[in-house]
């Protein structure tokens, strides 16, 4: 296990940021290896890390009864053989994916002899805040490592005793390929996490994954850039085009596959024209699947829906993050795009359509990291998209957008190399000129 921390959060963040250097600095096929170790050492350890996740769920299971814990935090904290199972196979993934360090997409020749090289390197220290999933644990530490960015790892209490059998599997792992001391701590506690949120000198990121109040928390807490979303509201837009079977299977795969994942839809927008053939019976899904059904009253009493709880305005902006579905009839594509950027969370949202020209309208306009067509809101997920796993999601404009992989983690450096050049020489009388040829990457 892990030993607690007991050096000073200024103490933590400057090991880490002299080990980044070194990270940096490690070939590719050394964070390989470690990435193939971690996979061992996870299968090899795997019934301990079953059993500890056994003992977070035992110590969770009261305080779900209490109302201390919600049950959706509960169902991320549990971690069985299939899911465990996945998460090794992320890390694998992950080792196979190309090394993404060193890279060079920019080549230019500014003069004879100075030439100008924009490289792909890591971010640094990169402080990562989670809340109850044990299996983000192993995923986030894969993409640091295969990134070669050191890292700040604090999970939920709740999931104290999975954490520490994970972390002493990922500490075995990059002992035994030499990585530098000190890259990757598992922070113990809140005040630990509070003064390290003060220290802008030497930590480069923060990524919280969680709740709403945990990124909006950390957001307020620190100068450090912040990379999350708030909220995950997603929406389905069923438009007068659809194919009512499709958008049957849709309705209920991205509301009730896992309702407590982020890429749930929470508002279910049906067109008008749809309405009196689709409503009934996606309604009557819904009941056969448990999920409480939230509509306007005038709705469902013109559509025949007898069990619902009337919407208020409150619902549209709520992530319910359980079974429960907001419904609302729109009477054309505009107003559809209209609510969902007035409500969404610029997530993922999707349409359900036949005419490929309302889908590219919908794309266009809707202000979110993912538009989906014709495909359910729940395939928003890093290993779902290749990328091995995610450090967490970004609904932010600028990069990265969307599950965060590797290259989300990954900045660039302008490297310069002359030979004496001078500035001088290129202003005033019989001044040089640019060349500003573009080389070859190779």
């Amino acid at each position: 296990m892990t030993e607690p921390l007991t050096a000073t959060a200024m103490d933590i963040a400057r090991t880490a940021r002299i080990a980044s250097s070194k990270l940096a600095r490690l070939e590719a096929q050394r964070r390989t290896d470690a990435l193939n170790q971690l996979a061992a050492e996870l299968e090899k350890h795997a019934s301990d890390i079953l059993q500890a996740n056994q003992t977070d769920c035992q110590i969770a299971a009261p305080l779900v009864e209490q109302g201390i814990l919600s049950a959706a935090l509960f169902k991320r904290l549990k971690l069985d053989e299939q899911k465990l199972k996945s998460v090794i196979d992320g890390v694998r993934q992950v080792a196979a994916l190309p090394d993404p360090l060193g890279s060079i997409d920019l080549a230019r020749e500014l003069d004879d002899g100075l030439e100008l090289y924009r490289i792909a390197c890591p971010i640094g220290v990169i402080l990562v805040i989670f809340e109850a999933r044990p299996d983000a644990l192993p995923q986030i530490a894969s993409l640091l490592i295969r990134s070669g960015n050191a890292g700040l790892l604090k999970g939920g209490r709740e999931a104290k005793n999975s954490n520490e059998a994970m972390f002493a599997c990922i500490e075995t792992a990059l002992e035994t390929c030499e990585f530098p001391p000190g890259a990757y701590k598992l922070v113990p506690g809140r005040h630990e996490v509070s003064e390290l949120l003060k220290n802008d000198k030497f930590i480069d990121l923060v990524i919280p994954r969680g709740s709403s109040e945990l990124v909006r928390q950390i957001q307020e807490s620190t100068k450090i850039p912040v990379l999350g979303h708030a909220e995950g509201i997603c929406h389905l837009y069923v438009d007068e085009f659809a194919d009512l079977g499709m958008a049957l299977d849709l309705a209920i795969d991205a509301k009730t596959s896992y309702p407590a994942a982020c890429n749930s839809v929470e508002t279910l927008l049906v067109h008008s024209a749809m309405a009196p053939s689709f409503l009934p019976v996606v309604v009557k899904a819904y009941e056969k699947a448990g999920v409480e059904v939230r509509i306007d009253a005038a709705d469902a009493k013109k559509f025949g829906i007898k069990s619902f709880e009337p919407t208020c305005e409150s619902d549209w902006s709520t992530e319910y993050s359980d079974l429960i579905i907001s419904i609302k009839t729109v009477d054309s594509l505009a107003e559809a795009i209209e609510h969902i950027n007035e409500y969404g969370s610029g997530h993922t949202d999707a349409i359900v359509t036949d005419a490929k020209g309302s889908y590219e309208i919908f794309s266009t306009e809707v202000n979110s990291a993912g538009v989906y067509w014709n495909a359910s809101t729940r395939f928003a997920d890093g290993f779902r998209y290749g990328f091995g796993a995610e450090v967490g999601i970004s609904t932010g404009k600028l990069h990265p957008r969307g599950p965060v992989g590797i290259d989300g983690i990954t900045t660039y450096k302008y490297k310069l190399v002359g030979k004496g050049h001078v500035v001088s020489n290129y202003s005033g009388a019989g001044a040089r000129t640019f060349t500003h040829r573009n080389l070859s990457a190779d």
